[in-house]
């Protein structure tokens, strides 16, 4: 499975942005999708993660109820929608493909995308 992450940029706090993750190759719409972000000197991070069907999703509490993840199969696209973006949400966000339901821990996930950055100024 290849991913393709984008739709990162710059933005104000209190705005939006939507996070797209094209996936590509075999079966690649039965994987569980999940994003992940790192910010400078940190470690990589947990914040949402989807089922293959859709119709699972859990977030990260710092992010719970700010953003949506959802995704559309039949474009092997997953999306995060990220409302009231906070400075503390800077990072560069990753979209990780696996097989384990539910997981928080980037070993559980084989297939990474590169990153696309996320920067939130005041």
């Amino acid at each position: 499975v290849q991913l393709q992450a984008s739709g990162g940029g710059l933005v104000q706090a209190g705005g939006s942005l939507r996070l797209s993750c094209a996936a590509s190759g075999r079966n690649s719409s039965n994987y569980v999708i999940a994003w992940f972000r790192q910010a400078p000197g940190k470690e990589r991070e947990f914040v949402a993660t989807i089922n293959w069907r859709g119709a699972s999703t859990y977030y990260a509490d710092s992010v719970r109820g700010r953003f949506t993840v959802s995704r559309d199969n039949a474009k092997s696209t997953v999306y995060l929608q990220m409302n009231s973006l906070k400075l503390e949400d800077t990072a560069v966000y990753f979209c990780a493909a696996g097989v384990t339901w539910i997981s928080t821990i980037t070993s559980h996930y084989g297939y990474w995308g590169q990153g696309t950055q996320v920067t939130v100024s005041s």
